[in-house]
């Protein structure tokens, strides 16, 4: 018994002090206030901006992602806050990014697509399973009126709900559980959801999502086996459900009661 404790109390050391790492790796990404030189800032900065206009002309409203709203949300939201320093210059390539235990930022472009196919118009309230950095969630924010975040690494989560915090996001709630049960945690109110986005590959669609979806809800999600998945939307009328196939992709797996089980590989490096 004694040994148990002992383990656990080791356990929880280690998970606190990668968690604060985390939380101060994010921190320093954050845009240093200038001083004295009022609306100046830094030539990092503005190439970043440059950057990120670029990302949005050449890899999302040339791949035909023409939406206004998701456009201006892929321009304002910086990227490059969302990755580790050793990834900052390559933010906004057309790319997905590791940012620690076994997770990727997803390419700009899957990130822009995946937000158009939920069709938002700035009213509903979003469920996102793998909030990741929280750059997902982040661009969710400015399309929606409430994000509800789920992400099954405590660590990922308690770093990403941080971040978001500092840099203003006001109507994204982080959460650490299993998302393949959906969220209903912390009230019963918290479903339905008028849009429910996936950012991992599952083995099938998981029906706790369907169930919290809401009568003309969309659910955009990637399914399939570990090589290649199919990104599809279901849309809820009248307590069914229709399914489209939208195209192609490769994501890491989305873990848990009803995803893949713990320790699954998968080839895609794509998530939230």
């Amino acid at each position: 018994m004694r040994s148990r404790l002992a383990l656990a109390a080791a356990l929880r050391t280690v998970i606190t002090s990668i968690v604060m790492k985390l939380i101060d790796f994010f921190a320093q990404r954050l845009p240093e206030a200038s001083s004295g030189t009022g609306n100046r800032r830094s030539n990092a900065n503005l190439a970043f901006d440059s950057a990120r206009r670029a990302m949005v002309e050449r890899q999302i409203r040339a791949r035909d992602v023409r939406s206004p709203r998701v456009l201006e949300a892929m321009a304002s939201v910086p990227r490059h806050l969302f990755v580790s320093p050793e990834y900052a210059a390559e933010a906004y390539s057309d790319s997905p990014l590791p940012i620690g235990f076994g997770q990727t930022i997803s390419q700009p472009y899957m990130v822009a697509a995946m937000a158009d196919a939920l069709s938002l118009e700035g009213h509903e309230k979003v469920l996102e399973i793998g909030a990741g950095s929280g750059y997902q969630a982040a661009v969710l924010s400015l399309l929606a009126r409430e994000v509800i975040a789920v992400e099954s690494q405590p660590a990922l989560a308690v770093a990403a709900r941080e971040l978001l915090l500092r840099l203003g996001y006001q109507n994204i709630r982080i959460e650490s559980g299993d998302g393949t049960e959906g969220w209903t945690l912390d009230s019963p109110n918290a479903a339905p959801y008028d849009a429910i986005l996936v950012t991992a590959g599952a083995p099938s669609i998981p029906p706790p999502l369907v169930a919290q979806l809401s009568e003309g809800g969309r659910l955009v999600i990637p399914v399939g086996p570990s090589a290649q998945q199919d990104l599809v939307r279901l849309v809820k009328h009248d307590g069914r459900t229709t399914r489209e196939s939208l195209f192609a992709c490769r994501f890491v797996p989305l873990v848990g009661r009803y995803g893949w089980p713990a320790g699954a590989q998968m080839q895609g490096p794509n998530r939230g």
